[in-house]
């Protein structure tokens, strides 16, 4: 049961800080600037809230985010310091699917690099955007992740839907949707590719990214939605971790320590002990109010812009 996590941190050790750390820019010294108490308190929420979100829908960055850029910072910075916070929540969800993982290591040994690669991509790519850049795309950044986001449950059902249709060569029933079918050859070039691009978006901003990878992964032949959970959580550790690395190293979070330091105990918090009220709320609720925060957040930086 614990190879797989054996694993998950072999790669880390291995693949992700030697990576980050031959690509670094420069040394920085770190910088601290306490947040005040307001902005303490809205970061401690917004984090809470996407710790809880992650454990229970996914999509936590669309608040953690938005609530960075209207305490004033720097969009590019925000983006870095929502990385970094938020990536040791998918680290708990790992290993909430540790069971699930263990029938997976072919698919970690094969997408796992590709995520290191396209995670440290797209790290790379944002730090070479500039800030006023970075600033005018966020909205539509923000808008995609929450169409995304919104179409995810129903997107990935009919995937899997047709996997299994074409599997059993015959139609199949609305309950039957679920069951785990056996995936038939997979072209691990085409599954690598695509996560590859996929942790390329994953590094540079990653709201919705998730979708995209259960996405694929349904298109490349996995039924079993507990399976492809973690195996989403694995890449995303891979994928967040380089970038983390990458950032931390780089000097990224300029003088934003003290707010990462605050989001990070915030959102394992909310990970843990906001997962059981989100389920009572319902799953479909709780992903009901994030589109609608999400659309929200976009419409309204398209007119503050």
């Amino acid at each position: 049961m614990m190879k797989p996590l054996r694993f998950a941190a072999q790669t880390s050790a291995y693949c992700l800080l030697p990576t980050a750390y031959c690509l670094l820019p420069s040394h920085r010294p770190l910088a601290f600037q306490m947040p005040s108490l307001w902005q303490g308190l809205v970061i401690s929420a917004a984090a809470f809230g996407g710790g809880m979100m992650n454990s229970v829908a996914g999509g936590g960055t669309l608040l953690t985010f938005p609530a960075l850029i209207w305490m004033g910072i720097d969009p590019k910075v925000a983006n870095v310091t929502s990385t970094v916070a938020l990536w040791p929540g998918s680290l708990g969800a790992m290993f909430g699917f540790r069971r699930e993982l263990a029938g997976s290591r072919r698919w970690m040994i094969v997408l796992g690099p590709a995520s290191v690669l396209g995670g440290l991509v797209g790290a790379i790519l944002l730090l070479q955007t500039p800030s006023r850049t970075f600033a005018a795309i966020v909205p539509y950044l923000i808008l995609f992740a929450t169409l995304l986001f919104a179409a995810g449950e129903p997107l990935t059902r009919m995937l899997r839907r047709k996997r299994i249709e074409s599997s059993q060569h015959g139609p199949i029933q609305s309950g039957d949707a679920e069951q785990i079918a056996a995936p038939d050859s997979t072209s691990w070039a085409g599954a690598a590719t695509l996560q590859f691009f996929s942790s390329v978006y994953g590094g540079y901003f990653g709201a919705g990214n998730g979708i995209i990878m259960l996405a694929g992964m349904t298109l490349f032949g996995l039924t079993d939605i507990h399976q492809m959970n973690g195996l989403k959580n694995f890449f995303a550790v891979c994928i967040n971790v380089i970038a983390s690395a990458y950032f931390i190293l780089s000097g990224a979070l300029n003088d934003s320590w003290a707010i990462a330091l605050v989001m990070t105990v915030s959102a394992i918090a909310g990970g843990y002990v906001g997962a059981g009220l989100a389920r009572r709320s319902g799953r479909r609720a709780v992903r009901r109010a994030v589109v609608v925060i999400g659309i929200a957040m976009a419409l309204s930086l398209f007119l503050r812009g």
